[in-house]
């Protein structure tokens, strides 16, 4: 898993150029050419832009063979090149997402290198570089703020740092079994003091201590912000649960952007991490699946749509999926759009793959469990409605109309 050294998510390139977006003859020609770096040949292996890129730039500074020639570690010719290839890549990645309905761009957009000369036509919806909305906004401050904690923590650090981290707890055990006990959706209660929408929700805000009344409450799961510009959380906060002898299972909930963020997590004590498909494409939740079944989290993938929903519903190996009934441009939230994304095909397919769904946002009144629990829901993601009460065990009976605590 070399690639996961890099500064972005792996892109898997066979994959790629077997997919609907490359049978087109001029995109799979364009893309051929795309990847064909003179001095490191992919061969359709696993492999990432920065691998490639990293080994390129090591032949170049010890002037190792490119085909017959000699390389100059100066040759400002071949940089230019690899710079111009490195773009072209980021450009395609941007491309490929647009064809899968993604709306979140990963980075701020850039134009080609000034010396670019290339075949590869690539056309910015927005050329701005103005986030358009708070979501792409977060996902292009956590690109930036991901490849700085990169540096301080290297992926071998935390792999040997995996081999002393406790065994994850059974995220998905735990929900079943909440819902199998009081008859309502798992709760999986958020630890969360603000947000961009609502500013600060608690200003006596204790991380621990809210852990642990959400758990005395009957919290089959807890999740715990950990991005600190925006929701003032942080990894510190997960940690710090988790050594207090909280027993519910622990979502990281962070703006995944690059598979590195995994390991991190799992080494701050996350037994499950959130996906988001407005943000990630196909490949990489692929790619990110099975990298969280192989060192022990769950995989929350959150959907806003029909498009982001029946991309989910593609993907083999998804065993949870959360319904955000928030609109990303508006903001605006409405709970029947997890209605509208549980019936029909969708929903018999979700049923034939065994695949428990989550609702998430909008939901403060027994009345709205009822609603996506009709709808098909068998846990509910639920925070500013609980955390603002004065007693979050409190805030929980209310939520539910009942007291759904352990007997």
């Amino acid at each position: 898993m070399e690639g996961l050294a890099s500064s972005r998510v792996r892109f898997d390139f066979h994959s790629l150029l077997n997919s609907s977006y490359t049978q087109n003859p001029s995109s799979r020609s364009n893309f051929r050419k795309l990847i064909s770096f003179p001095s490191a040949p992919i061969d359709g292996r696993r492999t990432t832009n920065s691998c490639v890129r990293s080994r390129s730039m090591n032949q170049l500074k010890s002037g190792t063979l490119v085909g017959s020639s000699v390389v100059d570690p100066s040759s400002e010719s071949i940089l230019d090149e690899l710079k111009s290839k490195e773009w072209e890549i980021g450009a395609l990645k941007d491309e490929l997402a647009a064809t899968q309905g993604i709306r979140i761009r990963r980075r701020p957009p850039t134009n080609p290198p000034l010396h670019y000369v290339g075949p590869f036509e690539f056309h910015l919806q927005n050329e701005g570089i103005t986030p358009r909305n708070i979501l792409e906004e977060i996902v292009w401050n956590k690109d930036v703020e991901v490849t700085q904690m990169k540096e301080k923590h290297t992926i071998y650090s935390l792999k040997k740092a995996l081999e002393s981290v406790h065994p994850p707890r059974d995220f998905i055990g735990a929900l079943k079994a909440s819902y199998q006990r009081t008859g309502f959706p798992g709760l999986i209660a958020e630890v969360k003091k603000a947000s961009p929408s609502r500013g600060v929700l608690r200003e006596d805000f204790d991380p621990v201590e809210v852990a642990k009344a959400y758990e005395k409450g009957g919290a089959a799961c807890l999740s715990v912000l950990t991005d600190s510009k925006y929701f003032q959380g942080s990894f510190e906060n997960l940690e710090a649960i988790r050594n207090a002898g909280v027993q519910c299972p622990l979502l990281c909930k962070e703006f995944i952007v690059d598979a590195w963020q995994l390991y991190y997590a799992r080494t701050k004590g996350a037994d499950a991490v959130l996906l988001i498909a407005a943000v990630l494409p196909d490949l990489d939740i692929k790619y990110m699946i099975q990298i969280c079944k192989m060192i022990g989290l769950t995989a929350l993938v959150e959907v806003h749509d029909e498009i982001e929903m029946d991309r989910m519903l593609a993907i083999d190996g998804i065993e949870l999926i959360g319904i955000n009934n928030r609109n990303l441009e508006t903001f605006k939230v409405d709970i029947s759009n997890t209605k509208r994304l549980l019936e029909g095909e969708r929903g018999e397919k979700i049923r034939q793959k065994d695949i428990i769904v989550v609702g998430e946002s909008g939901l403060f009144t027994p009345a709205d469990i009822a609603y996506v629990q009709e709808a098909g829901v068998k846990a509910i993601l639920v925070g500013e409605s609980i955390v603002k009460q004065k007693d979050p065990t409190q805030g929980i009976r209310q939520l539910f109309g009942k007291d759904i605590s352990h007997p």
